[in-house]
């Protein structure tokens, strides 16, 4: 792990083993959004945004959308739900864009991944 306390955005970088595929992680801390990219490929793969919804008289919800990339693998919107969800338990109000490049889909990538942000959360 390793943090860039001079770069204007406050960032760390984590390298991970997960299932046997070499992870990097990169979190970024904007004003208005958290940017996490977690990747086995090299690139940034799927790109998700997402947010949390609150009603005034409802429980809030949370709002996950592909911006670009694989449509069609619910655990890429499983991690971003995951993630968000953590955000908002700590109190935060930012959202959340989420690049995910990954080898493999299976819930113990996701868990690994969310696990690594978490511990390492700039929230």
């Amino acid at each position: 792990m390793s943090s860039n306390p001079s770069f204007p955005v406050t960032n760390k970088n984590i390298s991970l083993e997960i299932k046997g595929n070499k992870t990097d992680v990169v979190i970024c801390s904007y004003d208005d959004h958290f940017f996490v990219i977690a990747t086995q490929i090299g690139t940034m793969g799927t790109i998700l945004k997402a947010r949390k919804d609150e009603g005034m008289l409802t429980e809030p919800t949370f709002d996950v959308s592909v911006i670009v990339g694989k449509r069609d693998e619910p655990m890429l919107v499983v991690c971003a739900r995951q993630l968000i969800e953590q955000i908002s338990l700590s109190g935060s109000t930012k959202s959340l864009i989420l690049a995910l490049g990954l080898k493999d889909h299976s819930v113990e990538t996701v868990k690994g991944i969310v696990a690594a942000v978490v511990e390492n959360r700039l929230w």
